[in-house]
């Protein structure tokens, strides 16, 4: 997803000289491209997210559209308040890139674990979200960010495998299905997406119907779109490499409880603070429960509790 998002900069820099990124001392052997094609617009703040923040709001003031690119921990929560307070509070188009989301970082240990940003982002109304599920949907996406005059929040995985049946779709505001099974449809975000689209395609050798919805966007909204979906099974699960409070999973809680839907919610996700957990994403996920044949058998295990 790194090298996507660096290819798109360059593009859509290519058409408009507002575009500068500004990074904390990461990115190397991916921001190359626009750094030697545009050296007048990079910049390396060093490790200082929160003055990174602070320029790209003044840069952004006097008219320029600044990249500020870290590791989604760092970038999210480093400059929060500057972020609140600055592009959010003034409406400026900053745009935030939040690298290794969930749980890419997995040698790193917890401090890089980015597994609450979504939860902080999204009390920001005005704050776009955009969590690309692959590369594919990376490319699709950044043309349509520099359209925004407002701030967004980029959420990047480490993926670089595209999810089946995506191809690249990607709507502001919107949900993308993959597959038409209503049996049950999984609810994911960003690269959870490749998990749950497999967990689906091993309950179908099961007989079970399934389908995926892949939220890539959050603020605006994605909620119509939805709740046609939820609308039309009683199981969903939600799926994301986040905490289950505040992310995906709660976004679908509030879709089904506001628009009384009778749809049970599981949600697959982390429940206790990951401390002293290390390892492949695929390690950590097996142990938060999101492997594809863990999540294929929590829907099965759900429709036991349910006599079918």
């Amino acid at each position: 997803m790194r090298s996507a998002f660096a290819a798109g900069l360059v593009e859509v820099a290519a058409a408009d000289e507002r575009i500068i990124l500004l990074t904390a001392d990461l990115g190397y052997t991916v921001l190359e491209p626009f750094a030697e094609r545009f050296p007048d617009r990079f910049m390396n703040v060093g490790v200082a997210e929160q003055n990174m923040v602070g320029m790209a709001t003044g840069l952004a003031e006097a008219g320029y559209t600044p990249y500020v690119y870290s590791i989604a921990t760092f970038a999210s929560m480093r400059g929060y308040e500057f972020i609140r307070n600055g592009p959010v509070l003034h409406q400026l188009p900053v745009r935030v890139v939040g690298v290794g989301g969930g749980l890419d970082y997995g040698h790193n240990g917890l401090t890089h674990y980015a597994v609450e940003d979504v939860a902080l982002m999204r009390t920001q109304p005005d704050l776009t979200i955009v969590a690309p599920a692959d590369p594919d949907q990376v490319r699709t996406a950044v043309p349509v960010l520099q359209q925004l005059n407002g701030p967004v929040y980029l959420r990047l995985g480490k993926e670089s495998a595209s999810v089946p049946g995506l191809m690249g779709r990607f709507r502001l505001g919107g949900v993308e299905a993959i597959g038409d099974g209503r049996d049950v449809v999984f609810v994911t975000l960003g690269g959870a997406a490749a998990q749950a689209v497999e967990a689906a395609t091993l309950l179908s050798e099961r007989g079970v119907e399934a389908s995926v919805a892949v939220v890539s966007s959050l603020n605006p909204s994605p909620s119509d779109d939805l709740a046609v979906l939820l609308g039309e099974t009683e199981l969903a699960i939600s799926v994301e490499a986040h905490y289950v409070a505040g992310g995906v999973g709660s976004f679908a809680a509030e879709t089904i409880a506001e628009r009384r839907l009778a749809c049970r919610l599981v949600r697959a996700g982390l429940r206790e603070t990951p401390v002293g957990e290390t390892g492949s994403r695929d390690h950590l996920y097996a142990r938060h429960g999101l492997m594809p044949e863990q999540l294929a058998a929590a829907a099965l295990q759900q429709f036991e509790l349910a006599g079918r």
